[in-house]
């Protein structure tokens, strides 16, 4: 597995972005129940992440994705550079 597979990259809906998170926990070989109990959320909500509700709250998508090993990344399109920014960021509170 390398960042260059075909489906890691620029997500456009909550669907792809779930698959995605799907596509990358089975090729871990891990079930939903092991991630569950990795990070305090239920299977179903996993579930539910991974299928592409649109209603799924951000805190625990973002916790789920960590757990993964995944990251978001928030830039304008087209825009290569990364910065690293997180709520304890010093420039933040500037």
């Amino acid at each position: 597995m390398t960042d260059t597979d075909p489906d890691y990259g620029v997500v456009s809906d909550v669907q792809a972005l779930g698959r995605i998170a799907r596509g990358h926990r089975k090729r871990r070989r891990l079930t939903l129940e092991t991630v569950s109990g990795l990070g305090n959320l239920s299977p179903r909500f996993l579930s539910e992440f991974e299928r592409g509700k649109e209603t799924a709250e951000i805190g625990k998508v973002l916790k789920a994705l960590s757990l993964l090993g995944l990251e978001v990344v928030v830039q304008p399109r087209g825009w290569s550079k990364r910065k690293s920014i997180s709520s304890t960021d010093p420039q933040e509170k500037a």
